[in-house]
Formats: C-alpha cells, structure tokens, sequence
C-alpha cells in the first residue's frame, strides 16, 4: 500500500531492485520554478491566475500536450495557440536554463548509486535542446548517466503518462531489456507516478509541497526530498554511516 504522507516511512513487501530511472526537471533540477514564473507572466496578460491544479496536469508532459492543456484548460485558446504559446515561452526560457541548480540530495544519491555500481539513467519529457541548456552547469554528474531518454527520442511515440519513455529506458540498460519490476523510478509529477506504474516499475514520488497530497496516493513510496531516500530499504546499497 502506498504512503499517503509525505514522509520517509518504509513501504512493505519492496521487490527486487536492480536498476534506476530519474525523471530530471522538479526531480534531479530546480526547473519547475522557471516554467511557473513564465506561465504565471503569459496568464497575467489575460487577468487569469495559474495555479496549482493547472500546474499538475501539465507536469512531466511533452511539451505541445503540456500546451494544449494550459491554453484549453485556461480558455485562452481562441487568443493563443498551443504553438505560439510554445514559442513565446522558449524565449523567456532560453535565459533561464543555464542557471538550473541540482535539487537537494540529488547529487549525492546518483553518485552514490554510480560508486557501487547501479546502473542508473534519466528518463525526461524534455527535449534535446533544453536538457542541453538545463545540465550544461552538471555535464559531470549526467555523465555518469548509463544513458538518457529524452522527450523528441523516437522510441517515446508518447509523453508521461505513457509508459514509453521508462520502457524505452529499460530496454537500453547493458543487457536490456531490463525486468520493469526490478526497476525503481524516482518522479516528482503526477503523470510520471502514473507513466511508472503503467509500465510495471515501482516509483518513489518526490513532489512539490505545494501539489496536492490526493496525487501521492499510487506511488510506493513519498518523500519530502532526495535527502530522506534509504537505499537500503529498497535493497540497494546503503549509504555509510557517518563516523561517530
């Protein structure tokens, strides 16, 4: 049964654990915050608020499905296309990208992972260009990446919550395909909980405290940041205690 508290608390019955998918933007980067600001920007032009329902459905999406829903769901679509939306947003971002930080806990987990030999890989609907712009301050850490699924690959024919891109990663693992339920993802979106499950993985949501906890209820496992994620629950290797 799933954690319904954002907590670190253990879930029972944990399958065997061979493999690590990462989701990147809210999860591993401190993206989320630049695609807030500039819809919040767009919105205002129309007197409407975006807030965090909205903010939800579009979570985790390629980006024409997460535009179709802000202009449809907003009522702006007679004004503004899902492709000009698009377009004016890049612009706004393209400045933003490269000033991505790593989220709490997330250099720490991957390079553990990495040193003891998990294999490990990002799986994002994010497309060549951004991942470019937003790890160009990481490449090292990416680097240790056994390989990244991007949201323009051609094996993903459809965005989260689709199980395309978490099998697509599955399947280029040295030996792949690899079993889904020997492979944990971590996610921070609704879509992506939903896109693990559809492909048979076991997923630990990390969320934004601000999403709305009736979204945690299908992953195996929630917490509140990387930080708290226990290797060893999962079978994997644990983290060293520190020296007394």
């Amino acid at each position: 049964m799933a954690n319904s508290n954002v907590d670190a608390t253990p879930v029972a019955a944990k399958p065997t654990i061979t493999h690590v998918i990462f989701d990147m933007d809210g999860l591993l980067l401190d993206t989320e915050k630049f695609y807030t600001e500039v819809q919040e920007k767009i919105l205002a032009r129309y007197n409407i608020t975006f807030d965090w329902s909205l903010k939800a459905r579009m979570m985790g999406k390629k980006a024409i499905e997460a535009a179709r829903v802000f202009v449809e769901e907003t009522g702006i679509s007679n004004s503004l296309s899902a492709e000009d939306f698009l377009v004016e947003r890049e612009t706004m971002l393209q400045s933003m990208f490269p000033t991505s930080e790593l989220m709490p806990g997330a250099s720490n987990l991957i390079k553990h992972l990495h040193a003891h030999g998990v294999p490990i890989c990002v799986a994002t609907g994010s497309h060549k260009r951004h991942f470019e712009l937003k790890t160009q301050s990481h490449g090292e850490l990416f680097a240790l990446m056994h390989h990244i699924v991007l949201g323009d690959d051609p094996e993903v024919k459809q965005g989260k919550p689709s199980p395309d891109g978490f099998l697509a990663a599955a399947r280029r693992f040295e030996g792949g395909p690899v079993d889904p339920k020997k492979c944990l993802v971590f996610e921070d979106a609704p879509s992506g909980i939903q896109a693990a499950k559809n492909a048979g993985m076991s997923v630990v949501m990390v969320p934004d405290p601000r999403l709305d906890s009736s979204f945690h209820a299908i992953a195996d496992q929630v917490l509140t940041s990387l930080l708290d994620f226990n290797p060893a629950e999962w079978g994997l290797p644990p983290y060293k205690k520190a020296a007394c």
